[in-house]
């Protein structure tokens, strides 16, 4: 028995009579009916009743699911040969957050391209909402993101959390835990100016102040959280940040910090377009992505 074999049966009663199985395979009809009969004789049964139009025999009807699972197993070892040859080229496509090179970003790049020297790299974005909107138009085949984010159209698979802190230049202002009160009358300096309140972690905060009725107003806003503990650290504000960034930066670990009551955490996530099937290169970088999160965790 022969994958060809079977693949001619399936021909055969989709199409139901040999001359249409064959059209539609592209070869001549008495070859077709010829390896059908050697099927059959290895069998031991007929398949088909021979009329008019082919009819499946009760062995054909039986045989018939056992062919179909047999052929989608054989496609299915041809497509992981196939993905394991496609990763000696292609292109691993990712969104990320501006802040994703704190985390991991470097030395994922690294270790991916020690694995895979000849799949090219290209990672794009600043902000969660920018990446998962890119990743749901299908611009992006995947990203890694903070929550919340509008997930429609998306799968997201929560990763990890990271504390969010406020940090200050003062030691007075971080004696005791800060509440979102306080946190409304403070002398603040925030990043991700661009997007502002679509991004994740002020939806937080905002969602928060809501509830107790005050509004978050930052003094001064940039870009880069890099910028925004510069700026703290030279006295013109306090800043918020989680903690493996803020403390595993030069300028967050000369500043002095405090969590928030309740605590707010920060939850990474990678997010895919629902239902999509991402590229053998992008699949393999997510993975090696995952497993560098769980390592953080």
């Amino acid at each position: 028995m022969t994958l060809q074999q079977l693949e001619y049966f399936l021909a055969a009663a989709d199409h139901r009579t040999f001359s249409a199985a064959a059209a539609a395979l592209h070869m001549a009809q008495p070859s077709l009916s010829e390896q059908i009969r050697r099927l059959e004789a290895e069998l031991g049964a007929p398949l088909f009743v021979r009329a008019r139009r082919l009819e499946l025999t009760e062995a054909g009807r039986l045989f018939r699911p056992e062919a179909e699972r047999t052929l989608a197993a054989a496609q299915e070892a041809r497509d992981s040969v196939r993905e394991v040859r496609e990763l000696e080229s292609g292109t691993a496509t990712f969104g990320t957050f501006g802040n994703a090179p704190y985390y991991l970003l470097s030395d994922l790049v690294q270790d991916f391209r020690k694995r895979y020297p000849n799949v090219r790299v290209r990672l794009i974005g600043q902000n969660s909402s920018e990446v998962a909107e890119a990743v749901r138009d299908g611009r992006l085949e995947g990203g890694l993101i903070v929550l919340p984010i509008d997930d429609r159209g998306l799968d997201v698979r929560p990763a990890i959390d990271d504390e969010l802190l406020y940090l200050s230049k003062d030691p007075e202002h971080v004696k005791e835990p800060m509440t979102i009160e306080r946190l409304a009358e403070a002398p603040l300096i925030l990043y991700d100016a661009r997007f502002g309140s679509d991004d994740p972690t002020r939806r937080q905060l905002a969602e928060r102040a809501q509830r107790a009725g005050v509004t978050i107003e930052p003094q001064i806003e940039v870009e880069y959280v890099e910028a925004a503990l510069d700026l703290a650290l030279r006295g013109l504000g306090d800043t918020i940040g989680t903690r493996r960034v803020a403390l595993g930066r030069a300028f967050g670990r000369r500043l002095h910090h405090v969590g928030f009551d309740p605590p707010i955490t920060d939850t990474f996530a990678f997010v895919t377009r629902r239902n999509a099937h991402l590229s053998p290169a992008t699949r393999a970088f997510m993975e090696l992505a995952a497993k560098r999160m769980e390592a953080l965790d």
